[in-house]
């Protein structure tokens, strides 16, 4: 029985699901790509030449820039648009549809403004259906190129969890599921805050006990803040949380790593968000942590550091100084603090 996927976004992320759900003949994806020349390249080369050069896509993958065309009877939604231009994109399909298409998110970010996570952004758009999300440490270009990766699929709904897992699933690909959604979707965002954090240390030429002392401090903000929101604090120790970190904070793929470097070797954010291909959503996710740790009196220092660099001007080296300057804390005393704010699971 054949399977019909479409993919809203047409960037290195969307083109690689494109390419593991395609593996499996039975599941006929579409593409839908928001620009008609883009589209129409991208149908008749075969190749995503801007985002994924090199690779090649499968016989069973339709592009098209007619969003409309894309979604008709397709029995899965999978999103991988930006997480700042979520909400306007699926405006443009609210009323065609149907209800009981489930979506796929595998968007990692939280909107500014409204601070809602992409599973919220569906339901207040799309209406009560049901969410899943693909979260984990999955560089497209990894995975577009047949290398292996392991990630996760959440959903409130068990049962689309699970059949997440079983189409995306290849021989090189493999899916574990895991019920805690929001702790899974802040895990995705927060960690591309803390890989600017990285990728300015690696700018400064601070080496790998700074990095290394990042990440870990920056895992701790991390759960944190999911805890105080009703999240796992082990979801942020999993895939979702620590095996994503690691893989965006050091690997030559993770654009906001590459923002952090820029920043840190003396480029301006305007320079450096004027150059880039792609988005980094670790810059728009800053600003609304910054915001929401503000209003719930949130400790989060590294969060905040970037977020003072990437709005306000602060200098990567005074950033530096404000995190060493701090007043001297324990380690115990923060861990037992997150295990007390933990609900009850």
């Amino acid at each position: 029985m054949t399977t019909r996927l479409t993919i809203l976004g047409g960037g290195a992320m969307g083109t690689a699901c494109a390419m593991l759900l395609a593996e499996q003949t039975h599941q006929q994806v579409s593409i839908w790509v928001r620009n008609q020349d883009q589209a129409v390249e991208i149908q008749s080369t075969r190749e995503n030449r801007r985002f994924l050069p090199g690779c090649k896509l499968n016989d069973n993958i339709f592009i098209t820039s007619d969003i409309n065309v894309a979604i008709h009877n397709c029995d899965y939604v999978v999103l991988a648009i930006p997480c700042q231009f979520l909400r306007q994109s699926l405006q443009l399909v609210r009323n065609s549809l149907p209800e009981s298409v489930p979506v796929i998110s595998v968007i990692k970010g939280v909107e500014n403004g409204t601070f809602q996570r992409p599973s919220q952004i569906v339901t207040d758009i799309l209406g009560p259906r049901s969410v899943a999300i693909l979260s984990g440490p999955s560089h497209a270009e990894e995975f577009a190129h047949r290398l292996p990766a392991t990630v996760v699929a959440s959903s409130e709904d068990l049962e689309l969890a699970c059949r997440v897992q079983q189409m995306f699933s290849t021989e090189r690909f493999r899916i574990y599921t895991n019920a805690d959604t929001l702790g899974v979707e802040y895990a995705g965002a927060l960690k591309n805050v803390i890989a600017i954090a990285c990728g300015i240390c690696d700018g400064l030429g601070f080496g790998d006990n700074a990095k290394s002392a990042l990440m870990t401090r920056g895992l701790v903000e991390m759960q944190r803040f999911g805890v105080y929101f009703g999240g796992n604090p082990m979801t942020f120790t999993g895939l979702a949380g620590m095996g994503d970190l690691i893989t965006t904070c050091v690997s030559p793929y993770g654009r906001n790593r590459k923002v952090g470097f820029r920043l840190g070797s003396g480029e301006s954010i305007s320079d450096i968000l004027h150059s880039m291909e792609g988005v980094a959503e670790g810059v728009a996710t800053s600003k609304s942590v910054a915001e929401i740790a503000l209003r719930h009196h949130l400790d989060l220092p590294i969060m905040q550091q970037v977020y003072e660099v990437l709005f306000c001007g602060k200098t990567p080296q005074k950033a530096t100084m404000a995190l060493l300057e701090r007043p001297p804390r324990s380690e115990s005393a923060e861990i037992a603090a997150i295990v007390e704010a933990t609900p009850a699971l």
